[in-house]
């Protein structure tokens, strides 16, 4: 080696001391002395009466869906469901934010469903489904419900050119408690109606016959539709005790619809931007507000209605 490249080295290897000694003082609060530095140190003991950043929780003992029992003897059902539990409560940030959409949503979800004769805990389903989101399945489905364009149709919804009602919140809503209220004249229980809303009617009927099983904790599925039952399950517990897994979130920290009103449609608009601003609104407002328009005009049918919302 060159002499004169000596000085250098040495400048390097007292940098990298001073920059592993400023990382120990970071990690332990301590300044290094001699033996601290060798890889065989030892780590410094937690601090006592911190919590740890990853918990094992309690699950409970008797969870429900729908009033039906969830069977936690059967080891294989405790750790399916543990699984979503977990998965659920350590993304954070994605179940904070359906926790602050459900504030928008949930209460027409529960009345809805209440009304139509629907156990709340459906509501958990599109939670599942879409997380409250207007999106769109790899495979074609949309909206907060992820109709299906033919099965969109079966239960009233409209899908054309310029209204694809799949992504009108209650309509869709509405469609749901129909589509639900037929499984369970089909099956007479709850978890297997929240099953083939992810299968199907005809998918879950065949699995059935197929594995000589009713009950859809007996049954070898695929993956999604192993896992569909207790994601809901896992966010129903989280979301009756968000204080348990970490969520502390208050009713302001909800997001809220504003006020809105309603605009009768009953002629075509040729151009919703020109009717928005009519309207003393935007052309955003009329996309975030009725997201079910997807076009940038709107053609009407004779005798046909729409309502469109806009905020006051």
């Amino acid at each position: 080696m060159n002499t004169k490249h000596l000085p250098y080295v040495y400048l390097l290897l007292i940098l990298q001391f001073l920059f592993i000694g400023y990382l120990w003082y970071r990690v332990t609060g301590t300044v290094p002395v001699g033996p601290a530095l060798d890889s065989q140190a030892k780590i410094q003991e937690a601090k006592p009466g911190l919590s740890p950043r990853v918990r094992i929780f309690e699950l409970p003992s008797s969870p429900e869906f729908a009033g039906e029992k969830v069977p936690m003897e059967d080891p294989e059902v405790y750790e399916r469901y543990e699984r979503e539990l977990y998965v659920n409560s350590y993304w954070e940030s994605n179940t904070v934010l359906m926790m602050k959409r459900a504030g928008k949503f949930f209460p027409f979800i529960e009345q809805t469903l209440d009304e139509n004769g629907i156990p709340e805990d459906f509501k958990y389903v599109a939670l599942i489904e879409s997380g409250l989101m207007n999106v769109t399945s790899p495979a074609g489905a949309k909206g907060f419900w992820q109709f299906m364009r033919g099965t969109a149709g079966d239960f009233g919804l409209e899908v054309s050119r310029d209204v694809d009602e799949r992504y009108h919140f209650e309509k869709a809503t509405l469609a749901a408690c129909k589509y639900l209220r037929d499984s369970y004249g089909k099956f007479g229980n709850w978890t297997s109606v929240a099953a083939s809303y992810n299968m199907g009617i005809a998918g879950i009927t065949r699995r059935k016959n197929q594995q000589l099983s009713p009950d859809y904790y007996d049954l070898y599925l695929n993956e999604e539709t192993s896992r569909y039952l207790f994601r809901a399950l896992a966010l129903k517990e989280i979301f009756e005790n968000p204080g348990k897994y970490g969520f502390e979130l208050q009713q302001d920290d909800l997001y809220q619809l504003p006020p809105l009103r309603e605009i009768e449609v009953t002629e075509s608009i040729s151009n919703l931007a020109e009717w928005a601003k009519e309207q003393k609104s935007t052309y955003k407002e009329v996309k975030t507000y009725n997201p079910w328009l997807i076009n940038r005009q709107l053609n009407v049918r004779r005798g046909r209605t729409y309502v469109i919302k806009l905020p006051v």
